[in-house]
């Protein structure tokens, strides 16, 4: 018997959860450098995303298989061919760009939060570059993006992050990993 339970107690660990994600914002609001620098993959051969790419980011308590798409205005419009299957939505906008940039990126933020496919998922917004003099603080950006009326109820974090600083990345990461575990445990909406 003690054999027994030596065996079946030093199994290998559990195996960790997935999660499928989606990646979306403007061409240069720095999703792939981000997604990158989370795989550990070096940074210098990094191409703008033109369709899309899928990358595993392993977590310690999970792993996220985000599908990153191309932000480019003529790829913009096929977005919503590729929410079906997320679980969550995570939003690069570059906090840095332009006023006109920053109205797009609001619109597609928009129309995202609303999309049939998208509107209950958790969603991780990450207000990228704030190592740019130009960058706008994370409450211009909820102020602008009008996150409070329009995100209300959902599930929804808005944080600052730039390449400098890979571990609040990460750290806004793991609390996207919190809502999709949260989520995991709800009892089933029929």
């Amino acid at each position: 018997r003690k054999c027994f339970r030596a065996l079946c107690c030093k199994g290998p660990p559990p195996p960790r959860p997935e999660y499928d994600l989606v990646c979306i914002g403007l061409s240069g609001s720095g999703k792939t450098s981000l997604l990158s620098q989370l795989c550990s993959e070096s940074p210098e051969n990094i191409v703008s995303t033109t369709g899309f790419s899928i990358k595993a980011v392993p977590f310690q308590n999970a792993i996220l298989n985000v599908k990153e798409l191309g932000g480019a205005d003529n790829i913009r419009k096929y977005w919503s061919r590729y929410y079906q299957g997320s679980q969550g939505v995570i939003f690069v906008l570059d906090s840095a760009s332009s006023e006109d940039d920053l109205e797009t990126a609001r619109n597609e933020l928009h129309s995202a939060l609303q999309h049939p496919q998208l509107c209950t998922l958790p969603f991780l917004i990450l207000a990228n570059h704030q190592d740019k003099p130009a960058a706008r603080s994370v409450q211009e950006i909820k102020k602008y993006f009008e996150l409070e009326p329009l995100a209300r109820g959902k599930r929804w974090i808005l944080k600052p992050c730039s390449l400098d600083d890979m571990e609040a990345v990460k750290d806004s990461f793991s609390l996207l990993i919190n809502l999709l575990e949260e989520r995991d445990f709800e009892p089933s909406r029929m």
